[in-house]
């Protein structure tokens, strides 16, 4: 089923997607003027506000794939899909309680630039090109999924469509940093919301109401697992989570270094939890309730873009690509962020030109960000044919196979001092190469101990298991010599000092003009209100109607006031 080919599309939906990218590319154009130094560019100059930086947080921790993946498992499964999005909210409470404060207090502008003084400069560069091919590959798969939506929602070729989307979100990451994606994300997650607040009650209505949709369910529909995702598996997927959202996601760890204040950093982590906690069973609800109304569907996968070509009038259908795409502009911008960090400030800069001008290197950070981009969407042209069943199983074994080697060290290097650095690449080397091998011998799914293993919780265990066991050894049979240890003391000796107490912490970076993001949201939520008030003419439909004036003018109040309340600011300076 295709809009396109239905005659659905109409003017409101195109003018929706049209301001929506305007607005996006706007705010990418502002900050451009902004970013003098490598620090602006790629750590917002240590600024971002809390409340910025955690809804950032949240939208870069999942893309549209949510709206394909995990809707494919509820049209299927049932619940299951809120819980295996749910396993978000123990990985986030882990990395809060144990890193947010670490990830302040390293003061750095890179994941990994922490590993040469804590490890060897040699581990610093294993990891940081190591990350960046896993990244890209799970970014040309977030790619896919947009393309799946836009061809199957608006009936455009699948191809044109993610170029499409991965141009826009280049464009206005390459110009305005982490300001811009920080800014872009909080609006996205305005639409997303909004988006979700218009789907769930028509899908409700239209399965015949909250009372016959719970009363027709299939049985065990409601059931946290399934037989397919067991608990078992949730628990595997927990631990995944745990290490990577800790380590190797580099750009929420991102978000709990550029805040001002470690405390910040607290907040960002529980301000996510919650997100987390209500988020998925909203967004999720309106493919469970489809089963109610769209039946037969081969590829469960394009049972949200289906739904929503059903149940939406003109306009609010431009409204929900816009937050498809907002979901997915988040991560990727994010990923292209810190990914042409990690080669700016990791590589560049460390190894071809130690002394570079602030300005030499912003101009690099832009050039990154368009090779990550570019190459992201070359993989995912050559990756984009599959089911969402089939991405998702995808995206979870590339991250068993990738997580646990990386994570296992980077994490013990923040929490022991007894690690050493030939433990770190033994255990690295060893957890790489068991994880290959079961990658290509290991079948999807296996027998053992009287339970059945899927691939991906197989990779995941080993690969976790075999890195430990190495580190244990290594730094049993190898301690670390004098010269070591002091660099390895000294360390830690920083990541227990709060922020506020080294000369260095005093650094002003971003520049003192800037305006308050508190005033460039405010008007951004206003163009978004008025974008949705322009449309209600062609909005059909009593309980359409209702919803979308009833948001539009929620958005118009709560970007008025935040406009007029706001004014020029000087930024926070990093404090305890």
């Amino acid at each position: 089923m295709m809009l396109l080919a239905q005659g659905q599309v109409q003017f409101p939906d195109y003018a929706m997607l049209v301001g929506y990218f305007v607005l996006m590319l706007a705010i990418g154009a502002y900050f451009y003027r902004f970013m003098r130094g490598m620090k602006d560019y790629f750590s917002g100059g240590n600024n971002i506000p809390w409340w910025l930086s955690g809804v950032s947080f949240y939208m870069s921790s999942f893309s549209v794939a949510a709206f394909i993946f995990y809707p494919a498992l509820c049209y299927k499964y049932g619940w299951v899909g809120v819980t295996l999005l749910w396993v978000a909210v123990p990985a986030t409470i882990f990395s809060v309680l144990l890193f947010a404060k670490k990830w302040r207090r390293a003061r750095i502008d890179s994941p990994v630039e922490y590993l040469e003084t804590r490890y060897s400069p040699a581990l610093r560069q294993v990891f940081a090109w190591q990350g960046i091919p896993v990244i890209v590959i799970d970014d040309a798969l977030k790619l896919v999924a947009i393309g799946m939506f836009i061809s199957v929602g608006l009936g455009l070729d699948m191809k044109l469509s993610m170029i499409g989307a991965g141009l826009i979100m280049l464009a206005y990451t390459f110009m305005g940093g982490l300001w811009a994606v920080a800014v872009t994300d909080f609006i996205q997650f305005i639409v997303l919301t909004v988006a979700v607040l218009i789907v769930v009650p028509l899908s409700l209505a239209k399965a015949g109401g909250v009372a016959a949709f719970l009363q027709n369910a299939p049985a065990g529909f409601f059931r946290l697992t399934s037989p397919e995702y067991d608990w078992f598996y949730v628990g595997a997927a927990v631990v995944l989570y745990c290490l990577a959202w800790s380590s190797i996601n580099w750009s929420l760890i991102q978000r709990y270094y550029c805040v001002p204040k470690e405390k910040d950093a607290l907040k960002v982590g529980w301000l996510v939890v919650g997100l987390y906690i209500v988020g998925p069973p909203l967004m999720f609800l309106p493919a469970m309730a489809a089963t109610r109304f769209i039946g037969g569907l081969a590829d469960a996968g394009k049972v949200y873009p289906l739904l929503c070509a059903r149940l939406l009038p003109a306009g609010m259908f431009g409204l929900v690509i816009a937050a498809m795409f907002a979901a997915t502009m988040s991560m990727l911008s994010s990923h292209y962020n810190v990914c042409a960090s990690v080669l700016t400030n990791d590589v560049y800069r460390r190894l071809a030109r130690p002394g570079a001008s602030q300005k030499e290197l912003v101009l690099v950070g832009r050039l990154m960000t368009l090779l990550i981009g570019i190459i992201a969407l070359g993989a995912a042209l050559l990756l984009y044919r599959g089911t969402g069943e089939d991405l998702f199983r995808t995206m979870m074994k590339l991250f068993s196979i990738a997580t646990a080697p990386v994570a296992i060290p980077m994490l013990l290097g923040l929490l022991s001092k007894r690690v050493t650095n030939l433990s770190a690449l033994v255990g690295f080397v060893c957890g790489i190469v068991v994880g290959l091998g079961l990658f290509f011998w290991c079948p999807d799914e296996m027998e053992f101990l009287g339970k059945i293993w899927k691939k991906e919780t197989v990779l995941l265990m080993s690969t976790a298991l075999v890195t430990s066991i190495a580190m244990l050894l290594v730094t049993l049979l190898r301690p670390m010599g004098a010269g070591e240890r002091d660099r390895v003391e000294s360390f830690h000796k920083r990541l227990a000092t709060p922020i506020g107490q080294l000369a260095q912490d005093q650094l002003a970076t971003t520049d003192e003009k800037i305006l308050s993001p508190f005033r460039v949201v405010g008007i951004s939520i206003l163009f978004i209100g008025l974008l949705m008030l322009g449309v209600l003419p062609w909005v059909s439909g009593s309980l359409a109607f209702l919803l979308n004036l009833s948001l539009s003018g929620v958005l118009i109040v709560i970007g008025g006031l935040m406009t007029w309340r706001s004014g020029r600011s000087k930024p926070v300076r990093p404090g305890k």
